[in-house]
C-alpha cells in the first residue's frame, strides 16, 4: 500500500475525507500551527483550506495589525464572530481560526455545533520560539511575549478544553501532528 508521510496510506486518507461531512476547525493558541497544519491536512484531504485570519483581513480590506490599531481588539473579535459564522456554511473544508476566536462564547458555541472541532496546543517555549517568527501578532507587541503568552494560554484554557479533539503540537516533523489530527479525527467520526 502507498503511505505518505503521516504514515497512513492513501486508502486510509480517502475513506476519512469521505467520513468527513462538515468544516474541520482548528483552534489554539497563536504559534501552534493551526495554518500550516491546516494547508497539510486541506491538502491530503483533497478540502479546500480558509485561514480565519486572511478571511477577516480580505472582508476588512486591512490587516489584522491595522483592525486592532485603528478600531481595538473588540471590534476585531466582532469582525472575526461575523466571518467564522459565514464559513460556518456546512461545507466541507478546513479552518485555521486566529488564537481568540474560540474564546468568544458565540463563536465556540457555532463552532462546536457544526464542526468537528480540533484544538492545536504548545508548551510555551515552542509557542514563543514560533511567534518570534512573525512580527505580525497585535498582543504580543504590549509586553514580554513569554510572559503574554503565557498568561493567553491560562486564561484561554477552559475555552479550548470544550473542542472534542485535543492534538499537542511538538518540535518533531509537521508530518507527525497532521498524522495524530487525522487519526483523532478518525476516531472521533
Amino acid at each position: 500500500m502507498d503511505h505518505d508521510e503521516t504514515g497512513l496510506s492513501t486508502t486510509e486518507i480517502a475513506a476519512l475525507a469521505r467520513r468527513i461531512d462538515r468544516p474541520v476547525v482548528l483552534v489554539g493558541m497563536m504559534g501552534t500551527g493551526k495554518s500550516s497544519i491546516g494547508r497539510r491536512l486541506a491538502a491530503l484531504l483533497h478540502l479546500p483550506f480558509v485561514d480565519a485570519d486572511e478571511a477577516i483581513e480580505e472582508a476588512a480590506q486591512l490587516t489584522i495589525a491595522e483592525i486592532f490599531e485603528r478600531h481595538g481588539e473588540a471590534q476585531f473579535r466582532d469582525g472575526e464572530r461575523r466571518v467564522i459564522a459565514r464559513l460556518m456554511d456546512g461545507e466541507r473544508k478546513i479552518i485555521a481560526t486566529g488564537g481568540g476566536a474560540f474564546v468568544n462564547p458565540e463563536t465556540r458555541a457555532l463552532i462546536l455545533a457544526k464542526a468537528i472541532t480540533v484544538w492545536l496546543d504548545a508548551d510555551i517555549d515552542t509557542l514563543v520560539e514560533r511567534t518570534a517568527r512573525k512580527d505580525t501578532r497585535p498582543l504580543l507587541k504590549s509586553g514580554d511575549p513569554r510572559e503574554i503568552l503565557t498568561r493567553l494560554r491560562e486564561e484561554r484554557r477552559p475555552a479550548y478544553a470544550e473542542a472534542p479533539i485535543h492534538i499537542t503540537s511538538g518540535r518533531g516533523p509537521q508530518s507527525r501532528t497532521v498524522a495524530r489530527v487525522l487519526k483523532e479525527i478518525d476516531a472521533w467520526l
